[in-house]
């Protein structure tokens, strides 16, 4: 037989709550008494101020999440824009392609590809 103990935080939590009820219950009569480390009288405490930063972490995440969300939606179109003038500021400025730093842009200089002809014998 196993006994498991959850992995998710929230799970976790839930059943601290319910070992700390179970202890406080029982009170002197309670088996959990003998652990000295990492005791129920000083971890019962803190389930429900762990419970409250969870709950806000999950919260945030929520916002965090929808922020994203948002942000993408509206990068879409600001990355499209920059693709654009990139294109237009390169054809503009073909002889010169430094000009377009500044604009804000990053040129570095890439070697030239050697196109390699097929030999027809």
């Amino acid at each position: 037989m196993r006994v498991e103990i959850p992995l998710n935080p929230k799970s976790k939590l839930d059943l601290a709550a319910e070992i700390f009820k179970k202890h406080v219950e029982l009170g002197s009569k309670s088996p959990l008494n003998v652990i000295e480390t990492n005791n129920w009288i000083d971890e019962g405490p803190r389930i429900d101020l762990c419970l409250l930063l969870h709950r806000e972490a999950e919260n945030l995440k929520d916002k965090m999440e929808k922020a994203y969300k948002e942000r993408d939606l509206m990068l879409s179109g600001i990355d499209k824009a920059i693709k654009a003038s990139r294109d237009v500021l390169t054809g503009a400025n073909h002889e010169n392609m430094k000009r377009l730093t500044e604009w804000g842009f990053e040129v570095t200089e890439a070697p030239k590809t050697v196109r390699k002809t097929e030999v027809i014998k």
